[in-house]
């Protein structure tokens, strides 16, 4: 039976930058294997939200953080939490692709080389070869794993940096607008990508398409003003929204 306590337990969270304060009081849990899809208008506070689960704001100078993050009970700001291990355990794929300018084996097998995770070259090959069947372009690059990563189209890009973030067995993966660099065609392979995922990670995503989230999440929360509004099902919050403020968001009212 499927474990339902949660992945992340986000308990009264505030941060800053400096004297700014981006997000007031969050307060949310991330339940396993499942799509949270976090909304609202730009400046909002979705994409720091999602950086503070993997200490990527420990990055930016006079950030500071209250509240607690757990993850699978610990919290992530403790003394004992490792940082690298922390981002190999939530994996990111940003909003525009990244691939390194080396070869698709290289951008994929380059987590497993630097943590030291393979036993053999036959077993980096082979976690090469499973990550990219796993972010469905193994078929599409599997004669041309010398090739420059640079010299593929966005939407190969951006799977291949999902394969990146898969190589090292990450729980959970952060997408933060990973769609809104892509064509349509593209924007579809990774939806569908994601509703694959899903069976074997925990996803949580920014998206300013709300029908995106609506066909792909389970859960979803808007924020507003560093604010989380209303968090639920995303059958709720689209149908059935609570806060007068989520209506008129989705409704174009506001935002």
């Amino acid at each position: 039976m499927e474990s339902t306590n949660p992945i992340f337990d986000i308990q009264d969270l505030n941060f800053y930058y400096g004297l700014k304060k981006a997000l007031s009081s969050i307060n949310l849990q991330v339940l396993p294997r499942q799509v949270t899809a976090l909304i609202g208008p730009s400046g909002c506070g979705k994409s720091t939200f999602l950086r503070c689960l993997n200490r990527m704001n420990d990055t930016i100078h006079g950030t500071r953080v209250e509240g607690h993050i757990l993850l699978n009970g610990q919290d992530i700001h403790a003394g004992d939490m490792d940082v690298v291990t922390l981002r190999q355990r939530v994996g990111m794929v940003f909003q525009k692709p990244n691939p390194f300018p080396q070869s698709v084996f290289d951008n994929v097998a380059f987590g497993p080389r630097v943590l030291g995770t393979f036993k053999s070259q036959a077993d980096l090959e082979e976690t090469v070869e499973h990550s990219l069947r796993q972010a469905a372009l193994w078929d599409e690059v599997k004669d041309n794993l010398k090739a420059n990563a640079m010299g593929f189209s966005l939407g190969q890009q951006q799977r291949m940096c999902i394969a990146r973030v898969l190589a090292v067995q990450p729980e959970v993966i952060l997408m933060d607008e990973s769609t809104s660099a892509l064509d349509p065609i593209a924007t579809l392979h990774i939806e569908e990508l994601i509703g694959e995922l899903k069976k074997n990670y925990t996803i949580v995503i920014v998206t300013h398409n709300m029908q995106q989230a609506a066909r792909v999440s389970e859960m979803t929360g808007l924020f507003w003003l560093g604010e989380l509004v209303e968090f639920a099902s995303t059958n709720q919050i689209f149908t059935r929204p609570k806060q007068e403020l989520t209506e008129a968001y989705l409704t174009g009212r506001m935002g």
